[in-house]
């Protein structure tokens, strides 16, 4: 799926269930929610995975947020610690983390003591702001997972 469609999902989703408050959609019926995400076009290449995680993304933000996301990082007194609150999320990896506090810090200017620290070295989404940088973006990432497969078969 490309990234662009990939960051529209929110707005789609928005349209497609009428609201993106974390305690309403953790409170959906997840066969209604799992209906909007298979709704074509899909929203997710996995729609029934994807809207299960994100129900459950949405009650964690709910119950430990009361339903503020943005909590999540203006509230963090340290880069490591913006780092466990992601990491603590349901369905945040390492990757996944390290590549919001990218986002947050280089694009938004979220940058508790110590971001630097927890932030990605290499280009991440956070370093995008143009089709050039994208473009630059999608080449890297494409180089750095044909090196991986190359370094897992030579094995």
């Amino acid at each position: 799926m490309p990234l662009q469609k990939a960051f529209s999902g929110p707005l789609e989703l928005r349209k497609r269930i009428g609201t993106l408050d974390p305690g309403k959609i953790a409170a959906m019926d997840p066969s209604k929610l799992e209906q909007a995400f298979r709704e074509r076009p899909a929203l997710h290449r996995f729609p029934g995975s994807m809207a299960r995680r994100t129900q459950e993304l949405c009650a964690a933000l709910a119950r430990d947020y009361d339903g503020n996301a943005g909590r999540v990082w203006t509230e963090a007194r340290t880069g490591q610690d913006l780092e466990q609150r992601l990491l603590a999320l349901p369905g945040i990896g390492e990757m996944k983390a390290k590549t919001i506090i990218a986002i947050v810090g280089r694009r938004f200017g979220v940058k508790p003591p110590g971001w630097e620290d927890v932030a990605p070295r290499h280009p991440s989404l956070g370093d995008v702001d143009s089709p050039a940088t994208l473009a630059e973006y999608q080449a890297g990432k494409r180089a750095h997972k044909a090196a991986q497969r190359g370094a897992s078969g030579a094995k």
